[in-house]
């Protein structure tokens, strides 16, 4: 207890030096993109943080117990999913500079809508920001059920006080210094990730499983990775791969790059970082399961498999890692969807949002307060934290039709109709067969209804966009 008590300190000593020394609270363009001017090594820190720590690294371990290689076939999507992204990253970040964008839902706004259909406008503007929104909370409350786990265990204390405990420690560091800040805690927190993998993570899984030779007393399912079932494992790369390029925190990084060409380099160099990570931590539950006799709640993996590989002074310093890891991940989507729903919801009102008044970074503030409680509220009700990871992860495929048609297509807006019903249409299917799988777990699986939503988008769309084309050559 003492020596975590004296890493917390030292943690907290570190973030309020850097912050109080590097972050302007008052520059809202450095609030929401850091003012457009970051380096390479910064970026790939901080998009690898929020790629492998967090609630991403306690997710894995979780879903490694549960499903086996099942995880690591999200890590293998990705890498897929990087290089796409590296494809459209420079147009992204020269479009956001140009057109003043600073988030996934602000482009798609502006791709869409117009000044002759303000009615349309208002509908897609919240339809965009409120699904990113929704999607964010999900991913927003694993990370609060991941730190409450550490916390649980640490200080002998119940999970619902843990979980409000790290609610507010999310919420105060958010609101206090913006991107500026979520990119700090991510170095910080991504060099304590790569010290914890060397000095405790490496080794363990490696005991535990006798130089890997035990993995082969793992069920077959767990080894072959079909514990969700086949449509799982081929769905992930056809469907969860092209996800990076509608994630919202990335989009964030892609267009907080110092030039389209950084940008491109953060991508590529990204997608072959973020491998090894979610080959060893899905590991970590593996070693897990083989060696504790007993059923144990997926989310306190991390916890036991320090316990058991560290004395008092590295276990200390290694839950400090990880609640680092997840405050920074935290205060990352809390930031996303307080912007969003700020510049791209509420914006709408007026005919323009003054980006550099200080009524505006108020309200983000005070948007940060409440999403942060409402996700919390969320951590108590489900604290399924792999159910959480996934649905958050996998919802966001729904987006990918309409991205990449605003992308390639110069005039989008002809086709605003069509993306309009795209989304909704991508949410309700996406959200229905999930509803199912947690309902009848027998029938279908929970994690795989992000298959579905993407076809059913998808579908809609090109539906939608030939509808469009026959329409106009009628009038033609």
């Amino acid at each position: 207890m003492a020596w975590l008590i004296f890493w917390i300190i030292f943690y907290l000593a570190v973030i309020i030096f850097f912050t109080l020394r590097h972050v302007k609270t008052t520059d809202i363009e450095a609030y929401l993109v850091n003012n457009r001017n970051t380096p390479t090594l910064p970026l790939v820190f901080t998009t690898l943080a929020t790629f492998v720590g967090g609630g991403t690294s306690i997710g894995l371990m979780a879903m490694g117990y549960e499903s086996g290689f099942a995880a690591v076939g999200i890590g293998i999507a990705y890498v897929i999913g990087f290089f796409i992204l590296s494809r459209y990253a420079g147009k992204i970040n020269a479009d956001g500079s140009k057109r003043k964008i600073y988030s996934l839902p602000g482009f798609l706004n502006k791709s869409y809508t117009d000044e002759k259909h303000p009615g349309y406008s208002r509908m897609f503007s919240s339809v965009v920001s409120g699904v990113n929104i929704f999607i964010f909370f999900f991913l927003l409350a694993a990370q609060f059920v991941g730190m409450a786990s550490l916390l649980k265990f640490s200080f002998g204390i119940g999970f619902q006080s843990a979980a409000i405990i790290s609610c507010l420690i999310v919420i105060f560091y958010t609101a206090l210094a913006g991107l500026s800040g979520v990119i700090i805690t991510d170095m910080i927190q991504f060099v304590v990730i790569l010290l914890m993998i060397v000095t405790i993570f490496i080794p363990g899984i490696w005991s535990d499983t006798l130089g890997l030779t035990k993995l082969s007393e793992l069920p077959s399912e767990m080894l072959n990775g079909t514990k969700y079932g086949i449509l799982f494992l081929i769905g992930l790369p056809l469907f969860l791969a092209p996800s990076v390029m509608v994630r919202m925190d990335i989009w964030q990084r892609i267009l907080a790059a110092r030039s389209p060409k950084v940008a491109k380099r953060v991508s590529i160099i990204s997608g072959f970082g973020m491998l090894p990570f979610y080959i060893l931590f899905p590991l970590v539950g593996m070693a897990i399961r083989l060696v504790v006799a007993d059923e144990i709640f997926p989310r306190d993996v991390a916890y036991i498999f320090l316990a058991r590989h560290s004395n008092e002074f590295i276990l200390g310093f290694a839950v400090v890692g990880l609640l680092s890891a997840l405050m920074s991940s935290g205060d990352s989507f809390l930031n996303l969807i307080s912007i969003s729903a700020v510049k791209d919801f509420v914006g709408w009102k007026k005919k323009s949002l003054d980006i550099t008044s200080a009524k505006t970074q108020k309200t983000v503030r005070f948007t940060t307060i409440i999403f942060g409680f409402v996700a919390l509220f969320m951590a108590l009700a489900f604290p399924k934290i792999v159910d959480l990871m996934v649905v958050g992860l996998a919802t966001i495929v729904i987006f990918v039709p309409v991205t990449f048609l605003a992308l390639i297509k110069q005039k989008a807006h002809h086709y605003r109709t069509a993306a309009l019903w795209s989304i909704i249409v991508g949410f309700i299917v996406n959200l229905s067969f999930f509803i199912w799988g947690i309902t009848a777990p027998e029938q279908f699986e929970a994690k795989a209804s992000f298959i579905p939503g993407f076809l059913s988008a998808l579908l809609t769309l090109l539906a939608g966009i030939s509808l469009t084309k026959s329409t106009h050559s009628t009038k033609s």
